[in-house]
C-alpha cells in the first residue's frame, strides 16, 4: 500500500511543476528522471560507505579525439547529488549542473544500459533556477529503496497521467488490470509479453499475481528467471522510459522493455510466447496502420492487427487476455469478421462484456476482454460468453467503489468452465455466463462475438407463446431527406412533418422541428407513415430508442417505421421492442455510434400473445405508467417556500455564518485520520441530503480541497453546477469531517440560524439568478464571488419560527420523497411484466 508521507512528496513535486509544466505527462518525466538520478547518487553513497567507489558520478576517461592514443578525462564526478546541493552552488549554478548532467548521462561508460535508456533524450524543459531547486529539494526526501512501497508510489504517479485518447489508449484501471491476469493465470515458468505495454502495469500484475501463487516463496534463482521471461513492447520512448522505471521500482533489476513498433516492424515477428496480456491503443492514424505481409489478417486497422498479432504470437498451448473495443465484436467489415473467424476457430474460448463506464473519466468506450487458449479452444465447441454489469466502481465520471461487483465470480466461473472443457462435461448457463457452440456463432457467417444475440435466442425457448419474425408480420419501411440545396422548394412553408432520428423518444411522438413541401415528398425518399407507426431510431446519437407516431408524418432514412396491421396492437408492439434495445445496439455495426439496420429489426423475433392478452399487459403497463408520470410530476414541480413575514429582520450571510472556514482548525490532526469526501458529482441538485460515500485519509485531501464539518452547508459556486442547485447540509461524516471539491463554498450557521434555513435560502431563484448576473471569469470558468455570497442578505426570524417552517418543509419533503419510490416500483412492475412475456 501507498504511505501517505510518499504520496504527499509526489504530489509536491507535482505542485511544483505545475507552474513550468502544466502536461502531467511532462510532469512524470521529470519526476522519473530525477528519481533515478538521486537513486543512482544513493547507490554510490552505499558503494563508498561499504569500501568500494562510486560508480556513477565518477570521472571517467574517453580516448582524445585529437590524439587516439591519448585519453581524456571527463568529469562527472561534479554533478553528485551533494555536488548539487554544495552550500557555494547557487540555484543558477545548480540548474546549469543538472541540465548537463541528465543530458550527458547517456554518453558515461559507467551507466548500465538500463539507465542509459531511461536517460535517452532527456533534457529539462524549463529554465527557472528556484523552481529546478524546491523540485530536487523534494526529490532529496526519496530513498533509494527495491520496497513494494515505492513502486507503489510510482503506480500513483503514473495514475495522473490520464488520458492519451488521440492515440485511442487509456490508462487501465487497476482492478481490471488484476481480473484479466487472474482470468490468464500466468505461472512461473511461463514467458509473457505485452505488445503494447505503456508503463507496465500488465506485466507487474502478472509478477504480483505469480509470486501470490506461490506464497512469495520464489528463491533467488526462480525469481531471476521469472524476470527474465517478461518482455515488453513499445512504440513510445517515453512510454518505454517509463516501463523501466516502473519494473525497476518492483524489483525487476534487468527489465526487457524495447522500444518497437509491433504493427509495422518484423525484427521481432518470430518471437513467440506462453502468455500475452494486453490493452493496445485501437486508434488508427489517418490513413490506417502500413503493417508488413505477415500478418495472417489483410487489414490496416490498429485493433484488427493487434489482435491478430497477439493470437499468432502464441505457443502451441498459449494463453492471452486483450481489451478490445466494440469493432472488434461486431463490425460488419471483411477483416472483422475473418479475424472473429480465425479466432473462434483456433483460439478464442470466452469473452467477457466490461461496462461502458470502465475507464471514466478519460472515456465512456466500451470494451470487451478476449480471453485465448491455443490448446483449450481444440478441446471446447463452445465459447463462454460473460456479462459484466458491476466491476466493483460505480460507472460515472468519480467511479466510487459499490457493492456487489462481479469480477471475482467470474474469475471462478473461467475457472469451471476451463475445467468442464478438459474433463468433456458441459457448462450450466447461469445469470452471469452462458456457453454458445462455435456452429451456432458461425451460423449467419458474421461471427459476432455479442452475447446479447445468443442469450436471446436460448431465452426463446422459455416463451408459451408464437414467437415471430418482425419482418414475416410487420411491413417496415424507412425514409429520406430532400436535398437541403432546394431549401426554398423543399422547406420554405412547408406543412408535412417531418422527423429525424433524434426525435424518437421512448413514448408517443406528437410533434415534428422540421416540415417539409408536397414537392419534397414526391421527389425524394421520404414517405408518409400513418398513425399508431412503431417508429425505431436506426443510427446516430439515439440508435435504438423506440416511439409511436401519434400522428402522420414522414421521416429521414435514419428511422425505421414499422407499419400498424390488425396482428398487434401498436402499444404492445412499443413496449416489446423497446425492451429490446440493448440487443439490437449488439447486433448493430459500425463505428463509434451504433447503426442498426432495417434487417436486423425485420429479422428481430418476438413474442406474439393473442390479442386479447396484449391489450391486458398494454392496459397494466399504461396504469402503472400513469402512476410513474403523477409521481415524476410530483418530483418536478415541488420546490419548498418559505412564506416571508414582513418583519423578519434580513441579515448578510456573513453575519449568521462563518463563510468558508479554515483548515488550520484540524491542523493538529494526525495525517491518518479518516475523513468523508465528497466530489461535485455526489452534492444533489434541489436536494437538500446527500451521501458522502468516500473515505480517505487526511493527509490525502487536506492540500487542494475544501473542509467542512457536520451541519456545514456546502454551496457549488461554478457555471453550470451553481445554476443547477448543487447544495446540500453535511450530515453522518466520517469522524464529523469532510472535505470536496475546490468549487464549493462553505456556509457554517452560528447560534443564530439553522443549516436547513441558510440552505433552503441559498436555492431560491433570486439567490440564484442574482448569483449569475454577479459571476466572474470567461467561458465555462464562471464563479460566483465570494463576496456576493457573504453579502446577500436572508430574511432570519428566531430560532422557534425556523424550525416550524424547516418541520413543516420536511414532512413535505417526505412525501416527495415517497414519490420517488413509486417510482423506482412502478418502473420495476413495467420492466417485470415485460420480462413475463418473454418467459423470464
Amino acid at each position: 500500500m501507498l504511505d501517505n508521507i510518499t504520496k504527499r512528496r509526489i504530489d509536491d513535486c507535482r505542485d511544483i511543476l505545475v507552474g513550468k509544466l502544466p502536461d502531467p505527462k511532462s510532469q512524470i518525466e521529470q519526476i522519473t528522471i530525477a528519481l533515478i538520478y538521486k537513486f543512482m547518487d544513493d547507490m554510490d553513497k552505499e558503494a563508498i560507505e561499504l569500501g568500494g567507489k562510486a560508480k556513477f558520478f565518477s570521472d571517467y576517461k574517453i580516448p582524445d579525439p585529437n590524439d587516439p592514443k591519448k585519453e581524456i578525462v571527463v568529469p562527472f564526478e561534479k554533478y553528485s547529488w551533494d555536488n548539487l546541493f554544495d552550500t557555494k552552488v547557487s540555484a543558477t549554478e545548480m540548474l546549469k549542473l543538472y541540465s548537463e548532467a541528465i543530458e550527458g548521462m547517456v554518453k558515461n561508460p559507467n551507466i548500465p544500459e538500463l539507465f542509459s535508456n531511461i536517460f535517452k533524450n532527456a533534457y529539462l524543459p524549463y529554465r527557472d533556477p528556484e523552481t529546478l531547486k524546491m523540485f530536487l529539494k523534494t526529490i532529496s526526501e526519496f530513498e533509494y529503496t527495491h520496497s513494494e512501497k515505492l513502486g507503489d508510489a510510482f503506480e500513483y504517479l503514473l495514475s495522473v497521467m490520464g488520458s492519451q485518447g488521440d492515440a485511442g489508449q487509456f490508462r487501465t484501471p487497476r482492478h481490471i488490470i488484476d481480473f484479466l491476469v487472474a482470468a490468464v493465470n500466468p505461472s512461473k515458468t511461463d514467458t509473457i509479453l505485452d505488445p503494447a505495454c505503456g508503463t507496465a502495469g500488465f506485466l507487474i500484475s502478472a509478477f504480483k499475481h505469480i509470486k501470490e501463487k506461490n506464497n512469495n516463496n520464489l528463491t533467488p534463482d526462480e525469481r531471476k528467471k521469472l524476470i527474465k521471461n517478461f518482455i515488453g513492447y513499445d512504440i513510445s520512448p517515453d512510454m518505454v522510459r517509463l516501463s523501466l522505471v516502473n519494473l525497476y521500482l518492483h524489483g525487476f533489476s534487468d527489465p526487457h522493455i524495447f522500444e518497437y513498433d509491433t504493427l509495422s516492424s518484423e525484427d521481432r515477428w518470430d518471437e513467440t510466447f506462453d502468455v500475452v496480456l494486453a490493452n493496445p491503443p485501437f486508434m488508427s492514424p489517418k490513413g490506417g496502420i502500413r503493417p508488413h505481409k505477415k500478418f495472417t489478417i489483410s487489414s490496416n486497422r490498429s485493433e484488427v492487427l493487434f489482435v491478430d498479432y497477439i493470437a499468432e504470437h502464441l505457443n502451441p498451448k498459449g494463453r492471452a487476455g486483450i481489451i478490445v473495443p466494440e469493432g472488434i465484436i461486431f463490425q460488419s467489415g471483411t477483416a472483422y469478421k475473418a479475424l472473429r473467424k480465425m479466432l473462434v476457430d483456433k483460439y478464442l474460448y470466452a469473452i467477457v462484456s466490461l461496462p461502458a463506464g470502465v475507464f471514466n473519466p478519460y472515456s465512456g468506450v466500451k470494451t470487451s476482454i478476449l480471453l485465448m487458449d491455443a490448446d483449450l479452444a481444440k478441446k471446447t465447441k463452445d465459447v463462454l460468453f460473460l456479462k459484466i454489469d458491476n466491476d466493483g466502481y460505480g460507472l460515472g465520471s468519480q467511479r466510487n467503489a459499490v457493492k456487489g461487483g462481479q469480477l471475482e465470480e467470474a474469475v471462478a466461473t473461467l475457472k469451471t468452465f476451463r475445467e468442464n472443457c478438459i474433463e468433456g462435461k458441459p457448462f450450466e448457463n447461469t445469470n452471469l455466463a452462458q456457453a454458445v457452440s462455435k456452429t451456432e456463432i458461425g451460423k449467419s457467417g458474421d461471427y459476432n462475438l455479442s452475447g446479447e444475440k445468443y442469450k436471446i435466442s436460448q431465452e426463446l425457448s422459455n416463451v408459451k407463446y408464437d414467437i415471430v419474425s418482425i419482418g414475416d408480420i410487420f411491413t417496415t419501411s424507412s425514409g429520406g431527406t430532400p436535398l437541403k440545396k432546394y431549401e426554398e422548394e423543399f422547406y420554405h412553408n412547408g406543412t408535412i412533418p417531418w422527423l429525424r432520428s433524434g426525435e424518437v423518444a421512448q413514448g408517443y411522438i406528437n410533434s415534428a422541428e422540421i416540415y417539409i413541401t408536397e414537392v419534397a415528398l414526391k421527389k425524394s425518399s421520404a414517405k408518409m407513415f400513418p398513425i399508431n407507426t412503431v417508429l425505431v431510431a436506426m443510427y446516430g446519437a439515439t440508435a435504438g430508442q423506440v416511439g409511436i407516431l401519434k400522428f402522420e408524418a414522414s421521416t429521414n432514412q435514419a428511422v425505421c417505421g414499422i407499419l400498424p396491421n390488425d396482428k398487434a396492437i401498436p402499444e404492445y408492439l412499443y413496449l416489446i421492442i423497446k425492451s429490446q434495445k440493448d440487443y439490437l445496439i449488439s447486433l448493430s455495426g459500425g463505428g463509434a455510434q451504433p447503426n442498426i439496420s432495417q434487417k436486423i429489426i425485420r429479422d428481430l423475433k418476438i413474442p406474439l400473445p393473442p390479442l386479447s392478452v396484449q391489450k391486458e399487459i398494454v392496459n397494466e403497463i399504461e396504469s402503472y405508467q400513469k402512476i410513474i408520470d403523477g409521481s415524476k410530476m410530483v418530483v418536478a414541480n415541488y420546490k419548498p417556500r418559505i412564506e416571508i413575514n414582513p418583519n423578519w429582520e434580513f441579515v448578510a450571510f456573513e453575519d449568521i455564518c462563518i463563510v468558508n472556514p479554515k483548515k488550520s482548525e484540524i491542523n493538529t490532526l494526525d495525517d491518518n485520520t479518516e475523513v468523508s469526501f465528497v466530489p461535485m458529482a455526489d452534492l444533489n441538485e434541489n436536494q437538500i441530503d446527500f451521501v458522502a460515500n468516500q473515505v480517505k485519509p487526511l493527509s490525502e485531501v487536506y492540500k487542494g480541497y475544501t473542509y467542512f464539518k457536520e451541519d456545514d452547508v456546502l454551496l457549488a459556486k461554478v457555471t453550470p453546477c451553481f445554476e443547477n442547485g448543487k447544495a446540500g447540509v453535511a450530515k453522518n461524516l466520517i469522524n464529523g469531517i469532510g472535505f470536496g471539491s475546490s468549487e464549493y463554498y462553505v456556509l457554517r450557521p452560528n447560534d443564530k440560524i439553522l443549516s436547513t434555513w441558510i440552505y433552503l435560502n441559498v436555492i431560491t431563484d433570486s439567490f440564484r439568478e442574482r448569483g449569475k448576473l454577479n459571476m466572474t471569469g470567461t467561458g465555462g470558468l464562471q464563479r460566483v464571488p465570494t463576496d456576493y455570497v457573504k453579502s446577500y442578505q436572508i430574511p432570519v426570524p428566531s430560532i422557534e419560527i425556523q424550525q416550524q417552517i424547516v418541520s413543516l418543509i420536511e414532512k413535505e419533503q417526505a412525501l416527495v420523497n415517497s414519490s420517488k419510490e413509486l417510482i423506482e416500483i412502478y418502473e420495476q412492475k413495467i420492466k417485470d411484466r415485460i420480462a413475463k412475456v418473454w418467459g423470464e
